[in-house]
């Protein structure tokens, strides 16, 4: 039974979404009004709220020894908290002119409407998943949730094959390699792009192909996957390629991830060109009062190109729910934008990037000089000293920094922080080299490879504009 507002005594927040975004936004409208002045509904339709996505592929390799060191709170402690959060409910419907959602109990079968006061949407994002033959075949995974990647274990501890096929080389991709390689599979890449991570420019994914092989992965690029191809069981037995098929005991998806605005799309709510929701710098949705949206399901504000892009990272969802449940429970906060910072790791080596890539630059009708230089992540002389390589992007004429990409060993993955910190400033190339950055040999050369790669941007942009 739905209970209309006009009998309620109290404003109610309905939430739809059980993880980072919604729940934050849940938790902190909670910590600002009391359950007499605020009731909270939360909708779930997994097994597990609050969650670490990006962990999973630790797990699986086995780096994490248990699945509930991936989980920050349990409904449990949700609801000790005055959460009324609804695991295994699916809204299936939003009702924006009338001001509540249809739900379905996924275990009883049994719908109801809730009505609302405010609401948030943090629906996340879904796999890409392409329609393609044998796709849904026994054998085959995504990995997005908790259920995914419990369900990715028991596939690799039943399988007798040692086979593996990763499909998509983007962090995902990547990740699930070295989690296989670390249980022992002989691991295939097949990736649609010329390099993997596509996140980088090319060169610098060259030197993620490089040193994946030389970790003993092997990488397919330039392959369109047609089909995955099957047993008399039914189960998968190969990836299938124009022009090759590649033995597969179990296949992983690492295609990437695409906004779940399912709902918000077909109750009229805007979209972005990438599919996400659009808000304003409250994550308030455009144009609905009483309508937030956070997490994987929105589109957010590039300070760099000054353009809105789809980002699916757990700390944008996080800040994005403190910001909705501060803005909900009566007080005022902005999620400002990001500048694309993201890490990632395979074996031993460490990538890296924030800001634009060279076709990101070009694409916003930018001109700039791309360097690129060597360096190391402690002094030369150091025990153990290695490699690290850094490619940076300056504005012509401004010297504006425009990214940076990193790819290296121990210690380079994390020296991206102080590049999207200029970014976030509005910093030159020319102020990067007064950085006061934290020196000693076994952390770093004198000159830190940052401010390397800043000086030699300077001379480059001096050189274009004289």
């Amino acid at each position: 039974m739905t209970m209309s507002r006009e009998n309620r005594t109290k404003e109610r927040l309905v939430v739809v979404g059980g993880d980072a975004a919604g729940m934050s936004a849940a938790s902190q409208a909670r910590r600002l009004k009391g359950p007499d002045e605020l009731e909270i509904i939360a909708f779930e339709r997994g097994h597990f709220s609050s969650f670490s996505a990006c962990g999973i592929p630790y797990w699986v390799g086995g780096q994490v020894d248990d699945r509930d060191k991936l989980i920050a709170r349990s409904p449990e402690e949700h609801r000790e908290r005055g959460i009324d959060l609804r695991m295994r409910t699916e809204v299936t419907e939003l009702d924006v002119d009338g001001g509540r959602v249809r739900s379905r109990d996924l275990d009883s079968g049994t719908e109801a409407w809730t009505s609302y006061d405010k609401l948030v949407i943090a629906t996340g994002a879904q796999p890409v998943r392409p329609s393609l033959p044998g796709m849904d075949a026994p054998g085959v995974h995504g990995v997005q949730t908790l259920d995914d990647g419990q369900a990715l274990i028991d596939t690799l501890s039943r399988t007798e094959g040692r086979r593996a096929v990763v499909i998509g080389a983007g962090y995902i991709g990547v990740e699930m390699a070295e989690a296989l390689i670390n249980r022992g599979y002989e691991v295939t890449v097949v990736n649609r792009g010329k390099e993997p991570m596509a996140t980088l420019d090319p060169d610098m994914g060259r030197l993620v192909h490089e040193a994946m092989e030389g970790m003993n992965i092997t990488m397919v690029n330039d392959a369109e996957v047609t089909k995955i191809l099957t047993g008399d069981d039914g189960r998968v037995r190969a990836v299938a390629t124009q022009d090759a098929e590649y033995p597969a005991d179990v296949v992983v998806l690492g295609i990437g991830v695409r906004p779940e605005t399912t709902l918000a799309e077909a109750a009229g709510l805007p979209l972005g060109d990438h599919g996400g929701l659009l808000t304003d710098l409250a994550m308030r949705v455009r144009g609905h009062e009483n309508i937030w949206a956070g997490g994987d399901c929105v589109e957010v504000l590039d300070l760099v190109s000054g353009r809105e892009r789809h980002i699916a990272l757990g700390t944008h969802a996080n800040k994005h729910g403190q910001v909705i449940g501060s803005n909900v429970g009566g007080g005022y906060a902005t999620f400002p934008g990001v500048v694309g910072t993201a890490v990632s790791k395979v074996c031993a080596l460490e990538i890296a990037r924030t800001g634009l890539r060279e076709k990101d630059a070009r694409r916003a009708g930018l001109r700039f000089e791309a360097v690129t230089i060597e360096s190391t992540n402690s002094a030369g002389y150091y025990p153990k000293a290695d490699l690290m390589t850094v490619k940076m992007l300056a504005e012509l004429r401004t010297g504006r920094l425009l990214g940076v990409q990193i790819v290296g060993r121990e210690g380079a993955a994390k020296r991206v922080d102080i590049a999207a910190v200029a970014l976030t400033a509005g910093m030159t190339v020319e102020q990067m080299t007064a950085l006061d950055l934290g020196y000693a040999p076994p952390f770093s050369p004198v000159w830190d490879p940052i401010l390397v790669a800043a000086r030699k941007a300077v001379i480059a942009v001096r050189k274009t504009t004289q």
